[in-house]
């Protein structure tokens, strides 16, 4: 189908300019070209039409764990929010850890995804030939969880850690906190308040010391072995002397934050509890400031969600059972819109982290920008329409922006060329396509 969309204000690549822009065949054929015969006109009536985001780190929990979601539901609340490509993380059951459990979640995301897809391929103690040889064309990076995670998904071993470095024919992104310094500030906590540990501990156990310890050691094993490293959801002020400013081209060591801890401050844990328990932690608002100026210095190369949902159930347990993660694919450009607005960042820094960083980063194939003939991932989002408490399309039911009263609305979103989701509603059709790498 083809289409036309007319009275936008275009944010790409740096400008904000005022044009029509053209789709046929699933890609953009014309912007401010003249319109096609029979194409279907869409008026933005001055709203921003920006290239779709493409979120480089979310857990859609399938296989294993589809009650609390699914690539398909997942997918959906992407597209609701203007997520047009999503990059999946590999802790599922089973985990993503061989080129078949690769193949398996290529094949499910093909059945039911709304939004384009890629996969990680998740690094072990002892996977480390499956990770040298990874299809670079069928995985997108390698993950390596340097922190506790689920399974035998820590990557502790330091050979191990050294091989992966030393031979990873890939981008690998790694989840950076210090599992022992954990574990003991845990056992203080313990020791203080018996299993009563309150939600507002949560920083102080997984502390800033636990984030540097390990993602300085991921910047010196990177430097070292001149590995491509990606780490991702940075939360604390003092790591980001990691990391240098400037553009992300010729960077062989990038870093990410997420939409929640550039929001949410430590001042949130007493009203929302186990709804804003993350890993890493969300720290103070001075930490929050750091990674704003970060974003605006471009030590932070791409914003990202980190969408990892539970069940409201799961939620309602005390500290220690209550699990860590919360559903944000369908807030995160809104929360953006919001800085936007109170003057923390331009909207084009926001489409260079959402979009243009991360294409250029995993070498995406005619994704992430607004040019003729790359394919039509695309949002329009009105800058001041609001929306509050609309459904909440996570399969979890739940969100920690519940109530938030956003100032920005997304009014449509294309994948692929079609119009997947308009004025609240989505519109027939699957549309995801497998993303494609020029490696």
């Amino acid at each position: 189908m083809s289409y036309r969309i007319v009275n936008a204000r275009i944010v790409n690549e740096g400008a904000v300019v005022e044009e029509d822009l053209s789709i046929a065949g699933g890609r953009i054929a014309g912007i401010g070209a003249a319109g096609r015969d029979g194409a279907t006109v869409v008026d933005a009536g001055g709203a921003w039409l920006l290239p779709g985001m493409i979120d480089d780190q979310v857990h859609f929990r399938e296989p294993g764990l589809e009650h609390k979601a699914t690539i398909a539901t997942e997918s959906r609340a992407a597209v609701a929010g203007g997520v047009t490509s999503f990059l999946e993380m590999p802790n599922c059951r089973p985990q993503t850890v061989t080129a078949e459990a690769l193949e398996d979640k290529h094949a499910r995301a093909a059945a039911g995804s709304m939004a384009n897809w890629g996969f990680y391929l998740g690094a072990t103690n002892d996977n480390l030939e499956a990770v040298k040889a990874v299809d670079r064309h069928r995985a997108c990076g390698i993950k390596v969880f340097m922190g506790s995670s689920t399974g035998n998904m820590l990557v502790d071993d330091e050979r191990t850690l050294e091989g992966i470095f030393a031979n990873a024919p890939l981008l690998v992104a790694t989840h950076c906190e210090h599992t022992p310094t954990i574990l003991a500030n845990e056992a203080r906590a313990r020791e203080r308040y018996g299993e009563e540990i309150p939600f507002s501990e949560h920083p102080r156990i997984r502390s800033v010391e636990a984030c540097h310890r390990s993602s300085s050691l991921a910047v010196e094993l990177a430097r070292r072995h001149g590995a491509r490293l990606h780490v991702l959801h940075l939360t604390t002020a003092r790591e980001l002397a990691l990391f240098e400013p400037g553009d992300l081209a010729g960077k062989r060591i990038t870093a990410e934050a997420c939409v929640h801890h550039l929001f949410f401050d430590d001042s949130a844990y007493p009203t929302l509890g186990a709804r804003v328990k993350c890993n890493p932690a969300i720290k103070s608002a001075a930490d929050r400031d750091a990674l704003w100026a970060a974003v605006n210095d471009g030590r932070i190369d791409v914003i990202a969600t980190d969408h990892a949902p539970h069940t409201v159930e799961e939620k309602a347990r005390p500290y220690t059972a209550a699990p860590a993660g919360l559903p944000l694919v369908q807030h995160a450009l809104l929360v953006l819109f919001e800085q936007v607005r109170s003057g923390r960042c331009p909207v084009a820094t926001v489409v260079e982290k959402t979009a243009h960083a991360p294409a250029r980063l995993f070498d995406i194939r005619d994704r992430g920008f607004i040019r003729e003939g790359y394919w039509a991932d695309l949002v329009l989002v009105d800058p001041t329409a609001g929306s509050c408490d609309e459904p909440i399309l996570a399969k979890c039911g739940w969100s920690p922006f519940s109530g938030f009263p956003f100032s920005a609305r997304v009014r449509a979103t294309w994948v692929n060329g079609e119009l997947r989701y308009r004025d609240g509603r989505f519109l027939p059709g699957v549309g995801g396509h497998a993303l494609e790498f020029d490696r």
